[in-house]
């Protein structure tokens, strides 16, 4: 498996990685924790985790002979920092609109 950084909006564009983060926002779990709520392998799991974790978004600890994964907080704000560009784009606009049919009456 490489080791190189894939996006994170990309990694979250899987229904099943989405499950896992979404899981993962409650708390620490390890991969059978995972996989038993899930509608696919432990092995699976392990690789939508990986992929995650490639990403940035999901981190892990050694527990005794288990991993735990847990959410990564600055890949939570790295998407949020990418999200507030896109909204402070969109609120420009807004106002520019607004600016504009203000203008006409």
């Amino acid at each position: 498996m490489t080791t190189d950084t894939i996006d994170s909006w990309g990694a979250l564009a899987d229904g099943t990685r989405r499950a896992i983060f979404k899981r993962l926002a409650d708390g620490p779990m390890a991969v059978g924790d995972l996989a038993r709520h899930l509608p696919v392998s432990r092995p699976a799991v392990s690789q939508h985790l990986s992929v995650l974790k490639r990403a940035g978004l999901v981190s892990d600890r050694a527990a005794g002979t288990r991993r735990l994964y847990h959410v990564n907080p600055s890949g939570i704000e790295a998407l949020r920092s990418e999200l507030d560009v896109f909204w402070g784009k969109a609120l420009d606009a807004y106002k520019l609109l607004a600016d504009e049919e203000g203008q006409h009456p």
